[in-house]
């Protein structure tokens, strides 16, 4: 891959569409930028993020990391796009081609995603979907990274749904070759394309396929890292009570975190629900980094945003 102003068109719509090599530059990337020692000039160059959810991290990370690397952003809302319904996506695509030099969107069907990176001839980035979040991923592999110096070997446990942020998890763990593993309950597992998928990618990067259990203390057992997300994600408000009920036993807290590693670490993409998928004092207890990886949002997607436009060395 050359990676030249002007003429890369490389869309990251998943963490499977990077190689091993390119997942690790991005990293070494987000860290240098993260503490001053790199900063892209993407002086003229502009991104459209399109939100289709509400957005904290997402929309603040994206539009600050632009505007640190001296570019531009632009955020626009449902109402005022109204993808698929207002205008196509890809009429959305062609247009939004012309004004800008990336397109991010945060969408509610991957498909969504698919239209606009099939349309568009620029860069399209995932920034969350129903199938994966793996900008999310991006920066948990960066806080990992800089908590535990390595990889390579990592033992990831994560506790739950196999969500979207689940799903390029697994991916970006198998990029790297740490390990990863999920207890989720019955009916709630990783979808048998994304295990196939990373199983593959570990299988071509030497890494670990991932690994499907049930009993959170067997997944939590040795690990180095514990992982949950909430149990039910934006647009399944309508399931919360019968996920409530699946998931009992699943609650990631103190005690089940003695069972992992001691020097250990827990993370979570948040937004939290306390009291369900995490006991009321797991943010705030003393293996959490859960707000190093909310930080490490601004400064991965930062550094991905500079490889899609050519502005860091290519990798290998």
């Amino acid at each position: 891959m050359t990676l030249t102003r002007n003429v890369i068109h490389r869309d990251f719509l998943s963490m499977g569409d990077v190689s091993g090599a390119e997942a690790r530059a991005v990293l070494t990337a987000a860290i240098a930028l993260k503490s001053g020692e790199l900063r892209p000039d993407l002086t003229g160059r502009s991104l459209v993020l399109l939100l289709e959810k509400p957005s904290l991290r997402t929309r603040v990370s994206f539009e600050l990391g632009m505007r640190r690397m001296g570019g531009q952003s632009l955020s626009m809302l449902p109402q005022e796009v109204g993808l698929g319904g207002r205008e196509p996506a890809a009429d959305v695509a062609q247009v939004l081609s012309r004004y800008a030099d990336v397109i991010a969107a945060r969408v509610n069907a991957h498909r969504t995603l698919e239209e606009l990176a099939a349309t568009a001839s620029v860069p399209v980035i995932n920034a969350l979907s129903d199938l994966e979040h793996p900008c999310q991923t991006l920066a948990d592999l960066q806080t990992i990274l800089e908590r535990l110096g390595g990889l390579q070997g990592v033992t990831v446990c994560f506790i739950g749904d196999g969500n979207n942020v689940a799903a390029s998890l697994a991916i970006g763990c198998a990029l790297v070759g740490a390990r990863f593993r999920i207890a989720s309950p019955a009916g709630y597992e990783l979808p048998d394309g994304v295990v196939s998928r990373a199983g593959a990618i570990a299988a071509a990067e030497g890494g670990i396929a991932p690994e499907l259990l049930t009993d959170p203390r067997d997944a939590v057992t040795g690990a180095d890292v514990v992982y949950t997300d909430v149990w039910a994600s934006m647009g399944q408000e309508e399931e919360r009570d019968r996920r409530a009920r699946d998931f009992q036993g699943y609650t990631v807290t103190p005690q089940l975190m003695e069972l992992a590693r001691p020097e250990s670490v827990f993370m979570h993409d948040l937004p939290a629900h306390r009291g369900e998928e995490v006991s009321d004092d797991m943010l705030e207890h003393p293996r959490s980094i859960v707000f190093d990886q909310a930080e490490n949002r601004l400064h991965a997607q930062a550094a991905l945003i500079a490889m899609l436009l050519g502005a860091l060395p290519r990798p290998g």
